[in-house]
């Protein structure tokens, strides 16, 4: 049983997840001390608890999966939301599932969609990113392929990285990209931040971020054209594919150096170029001009 708890008002916990937590064999969470409280805080006890985190978790799928089969009720639990959502659990999922054996969900808080229908931007369409990389190409490479994204994007940020990520966020999308910041949610000082990328990248570094945040990015315009110009990407590809290097090592050094998605770059790798050479020939052999052949911009 997968069960979600609280993201932050204790008051959040349904009745049937203290129902479900009251009734199970075991429980599996991430912070035994941390879970003890909750329980605590419902009125349950009894129930053996036992940790699963990033570290253990290869180790502790086969002893869940066992008792499973042989009709156990395990619990699992996060510190905070559902459990396999940018915390552990989905492997341990995919093991029972695979195994057979039944999954079942007591639904509960989730920070990232809180954040969503709370930040004013749009809602029919959106995917989640969870936490950007820290450092290098990854990074770059994914912030890319935010700028370029037309869906609104979900991001979880650590309190003291978010001022750097607003600011990545605003060079890569543009200074004017709507953005939203919230953190907190459902605390006591909840706040949630809405305006530009820009803006919010000011707001951030002006005052230290605190509390668990969740950022939400605005889609990209439908035909927004990015300031990076496929020309800009050729010559850089070239330059490195002259030198000896591989396309696909050239494809992610070029994709991480200009912050823009990787298939566009991979795309203009494998495509034919389109510059003045390559237009067709006009009478006489020569170049017929734009309206023969499509210039690249």
């Amino acid at each position: 049983m997968l069960v979600g708890t609280p993201i932050g008002n204790l008051g959040d916990l349904s009745p049937r997840a203290v129902s479900t937590l009251r009734e199970a064999d075991v429980l599996y969470c991430e912070d035994t001390r941390h879970s003890r409280k909750l329980l605590s805080h419902a009125g349950v006890s009894g129930v053996p608890l036992r940790s699963l985190h990033e570290h253990n978790e290869s180790e502790r799928i086969p002893v869940i999966v066992d008792a499973v089969a042989t009709g156990k009720t395990v619990a699992l639990v996060s510190d905070a939301g559902m459990p396999g959502i940018s915390d552990p659990g989905s492997r341990l999922v995919a093991a029972v599932a695979g195994a057979g054996l039944r999954v079942s969900v007591v639904p509960g808080p989730t920070a990232a969609i809180a954040a969503l229908v709370a930040s004013g931007l749009a809602t029919g369409r959106f995917c989640f990113e969870g936490f950007l990389p820290r450092s290098g190409q990854e990074r770059s490479a994914r912030l890319g392929a935010v700028a370029e994204e037309s869906r609104t994007v979900v991001l979880f940020e650590a309190p003291g990285r978010t001022a750097a990520t607003l600011k990545d966020l605003a060079r890569v999308c543009g200074s004017d990209r709507p953005v939203a910041v919230a953190r907190e949610l459902t605390k006591l000082h909840e706040e949630i931040w809405r305006g530009t990328a820009a803006a919010a990248a000011a707001w951030a570094a002006e005052d230290p971020v605190r509390g668990e945040v969740v950022v939400i990015v605005g889609g990209a315009p439908v035909g927004a054209v990015s300031m990076v110009t496929d020309a800009d990407l050729r010559a850089a590809l070239d330059v490195r594919r002259s030198g000896g290097e591989r396309t696909r090592g050239a494809v992610d050094a070029v994709a991480a150096e200009f912050g823009v998605g990787r298939r566009r770059v991979y795309e203009l790798a494998i495509s034919p170029p389109q510059g003045p050479a390559d237009l067709l020939p006009g009478p006489g052999g020569a170049s017929a001009g734009p309206q023969s052949g499509r210039m690249e911009e």
